[in-house]
C-alpha cells in the first residue's frame, strides 16, 4: 500500500462549498511518499487494506500528537455518512444497494415505480458525482431527485412493518470490520453520528439487523412518517439530501447541540457534500476526515486528494479506520475489541 502526504490544511476548513483552490495543481516538493508504511508509525492495520490512502502528516496521530487529545470519553465524537461509506459500495464486482435501493428494488414496490425510480437515477447520479459542477449548480438536482423518488414511494401505499423484511431480503451489506469499528466505539464510549441522506428506518434495521445498534448511535436521515394506519403517507422533517449535510439540518436536533464541546472528530464520508457534515460543531480543534473514493476514481482523485486528508480508493474494508482508532485510543485508556 502506498501512503501519499501532502501538507497540513488549517483545522475546520471545509472544501465543499468551494471544491479545490486549483484542480490538478500541486505545490512542488508537497508530496512524500512511504511505501508500506505511515509517515506516523501508523499501527498494523493499515497495511492489510487493498487501497492507496493519502494522508497528512499535519494531523494528532503520532504517539506525542495523541497525548491529550484522543477520542476518550470527554472529547471523541465520531461523525459518518452511511451509504456507501459504513455500507459496502460494491461486492464481487456488484454493485451493492443503498438504504434507497433496498426500498426501490424490494417485492413490495411495483415494476413500474421501480423503472421511474431507476430513470431518476440515470439523470441524476451523474450530476451528483460530476466533477465539473460546483455544488451550488448541483444543489437544485439534487432536490428535484430526492423530492420526485419520495413522492413516489409514498404512492406505493408501504406499511411500517414491511420495512425489516425488505432490509433482511435485501443484499446490504456493511464494509468489512464493521463489528471491530462499532463496538470499539461503544465499548469506548465514543458517540457516532451517522448523517445519512439515505432513508433512516431502513439504515437503522441494517445496524440492527447486524446487531450493532448500540446506545452510543444517534442517527440524523430522512424518517418516514406513517399514518395512524401505518401506511407510508410522507417524509419527517427536512430533506436531507447530499449536499445539505450540514447543522442547517439539524437545528432541532438536541444531539447535535451536545456535539459542542468534542474537540476531536474522526469524519468518514464518500462525496464532497460529506465534507460539511462537521460544519456548526463549535469548539472542534482537530478533524480528522477520511474519504472513501468508490466511483470514477480518476476523474475524482484530485478533487478528493485536496479535501480529505486521508483517501481510500476501491477499499471496501474498515481496516484503515479501525487501524487508526486503535492507535488512537492507545494512547488514552480504551478497550480493544476482538471479532472473530
Amino acid at each position: 500500500m502506498l501512503l501519499e502526504c501532502r501538507g497540513p490544511r488549517p483545522p475546520g476548513r471545509s472544501e465543499a462549498a468551494s471544491g479545490p483552490s486549483r484542480p490538478g495543481c500541486t505545490t512542488p516538493g508537497s508530496r512524500r511518499t512511504w511505501p508500506g508504511r505511515s509517515p506516523c508509525s501508523a499501527p498494523r492495520t493499515l497495511a492489510r487494506p487493498r487501497s492507496v490512502a493519502r494522508a497528512n502528516p499535519g494531523l494528532p496521530l503520532g504517539p506525542a500528537r495523541c497525548r491529550g487529545q484522543s477520542f476518550s470519553r470527554v472529547s471523541g465524537q465520531v461523525i459518518s455518512d452511511f451509504d456507501m461509506t459504513l455500507s459496502r459500495f460494491a461486492y464481487n464486482g456488484k454493485r451493492c444497494p443503498s438504504s434507497h435501493n433496498i426500498l426501490d428494488n424490494s417485492k413490495i414496490i411495483s415494476e413500474e415505480c421501480r423503472k421511474e425510480l431507476k430513470a431518476l437515477l440515470h439523470h441524476y447520479y451523474p450530476i451528483e458525482i460530476d466533477p465539473h459542477w460546483t455544488i451550488k449548480e448541483k444543489l437544485p438536482h439534487m432536490v428535484e431527485w430526492w423530492t420526485k423518488a419520495h413522492s413516489l414511494l409514498c404512492q406505493q401505499k408501504i406499511q411500517k412493518f414491511q420495512i425489516a423484511q425488505v432490509v433482511r431480503e435485501s443484499n446490504a451489506m456493511l464494509r468489512e470490520g464493521y463489528k471491530m469499528f462499532f463496538n470499539t466505539l461503544y465499548q469506548n464510549s465514543v458517540p457516532l453520528f451517522i448523517f445519512s441522506a439515505g432513508i433512516g428506518d431502513i439504515l437503522e434495521e441494517i445496524i440492527r439487523q447486524k446487531q450493532v445498534f448500540h446506545p452510543n448511535i444517534h442517527v440524523v436521515s430522512n424518517y418516514m412518517d406513517f399514518d395512524k394506519d401505518g401506511f407510508l403517507q410522507g417524509f419527517k422533517g427536512q430533506l436531507i439530501h447530499t449536499y445539505n449535510k450540514n447543522s442547517t439540518v439539524c437545528e432541532n436536533s438536541g444531539y447535535f447541540q451536545q456535539l459542542q464541546g468534542k474537540t476531536n472528530i474522526l469524519l468518514l464520508g464518500d462525496s464532497m457534500g460529506d465534507l460539511t457534515m462537521a460544519d456548526g460543531v463549535l469548539g472542534v480543534e482537530n478533524i480528522l476526515k477520511i474519504g472513501f473514493l468508490n466511483d470514477k476514481v480518476e476523474e475524482q482523485r484530485e478533487r478528493y486528494m485536496e479535501s480529505y486528508d486521508i483517501v481510500l480508493e476501491k477499499d471496501e474494508s474498515l481496516d484503515v479506520v479501525n487501524g487508526l482508532l486503535q492507535h488512537i485510543l492507545h494512547q488514552g485508556d480504551w478497550v480493544e475489541m476482538r471479532v472473530p
